[in-house]
């Protein structure tokens, strides 16, 4: 019987759909200790021994890793595989699959709420209200501003067509745009500058890849406009935390909103937490109840699929693999 290790703790021990279709499927479902820390690769490692596919987190699934398990199967809860060695995975014939289609309306709807909080103040005047302070002041108004999206793949377009109900102009940039899409909406196309300097909010969603390492620091962040807001929904590794600490104490940014960190949990002694014109989140952008489901739902689908000799095309990242891929 094969074995499938499932790593997001929201699922440690606890049934659902997921473990229905992998049962179904003709798996031995098992689980890390709950206390066991994924993040040290010994740990990791123990608990990939003898396994034959991985519903995984966030976890590191390094090349040395992969190179010691038996998988045949890493199947991502979520979209982002940034945590995974995929050419490693590729040399080795691991497959890696997403969940496409469960997170985008959950990350749209983080997005909005991390600028709302910001733009309304919600975070200070609960507060202040809790503490007996009656302040009230002016904060700016969205309808008419301009909205950058960094990113225009599925959740860049869930949230383009969100924020265009808030009255907002929208503009985007993506090294290969959906052109239609951007033309049906009435969404124009810039270059990565061109964006930085038009827009009022910019809202990163973007891979974590070489190219995109700190594209968000001192020089970007100069780019922008005096006043703008910064909203970070794709990973931390994207944002020089540095910089943008300087720039939302200068003033040159009226805030920023992020959901992800170069280091998470984030570090009680990080600058970012001694900022007021921040909001932070536990990199839940895009979880919620739905998508909690429909994430190991799809992953464990894929899981199936594959040990029963389906190819599920929409959802594998390492495609190349496919001609010649068994079991």
């Amino acid at each position: 019987m094969p074995r499938v290790l499932v790593t997001p703790p929201m699922w440690n021990q606890r049934p659902g759909q997921y473990r229905e279709i992998l049962e179904q499927a003709g798996f031995d479902v098992r689980y890390p200790p709950a206390d066991a820390d994924l993040a040290q690769p010994a740990v990791l490692r123990q608990a990939l021994a003898g396994v034959d596919a991985v519903l995984a987190s966030t976890e590191g699934l390094t090349r040395a890793i992969l190179a010691e398990s038996q998988l045949r199967v890493v199947a991502r809860s979520g979209v982002g595989y940034d945590s995974v060695d995929v050419a490693a995975a590729t040399e080795l014939g691991i497959v890696v699959t997403i969940t496409p289609g469960a997170v985008e309306v959950s990350a749209a709807e983080h997005t909005l709420a991390l600028l709302l909080c910001l733009t309304r103040g919600i975070i200070e005047r609960d507060r202040q209200v809790r503490t007996g302070v009656w302040a009230r002041r002016a904060l700016p108004q969205l309808a008419g501003k301009t909205f950058g999206i960094v990113g225009l793949g599925r959740i860049g377009q869930a949230l383009a067509v969100r924020v265009l109900g808030l009255q907002m102009k929208v503009i985007a940039c993506d090294p290969q745009p959906d052109q239609e899409f951007a033309r049906q909406h009435g969404i124009g196309l810039r270059s990565f500058d061109e964006l930085l300097g038009e827009a009022d909010v910019v809202s990163l969603h973007m891979p974590s890849l070489p190219e995109t390492a700190d594209i968000i620091n001192a020089q970007s962040l100069a780019k922008m406009k005096r006043g703008a807001i910064l909203i970070n929904m794709s990973r931390g590794a994207t944002v020089d935390e540095a910089a943008l600490c300087e720039a939302l104490r200068s003033g040159h940014l009226f805030g920023a909103g992020l959901d992800v960190f170069k280091q998470e949990p984030l570090p009680l002694d990080n600058p970012l937490l001694q900022l007021d014109n921040v909001v932070l989140c536990t990199h839940t952008g895009g979880l919620d109840e739905y998508s909690e489901v429909a994430m190991t739902s799809i992953a464990a689908q894929c899981i199936a699929d594959l040990y029963q000799g389906r190819w599920p095309d929409h959802c594998v990242v390492n495609r190349t693999l496919r001609d010649g891929w068994k079991w």
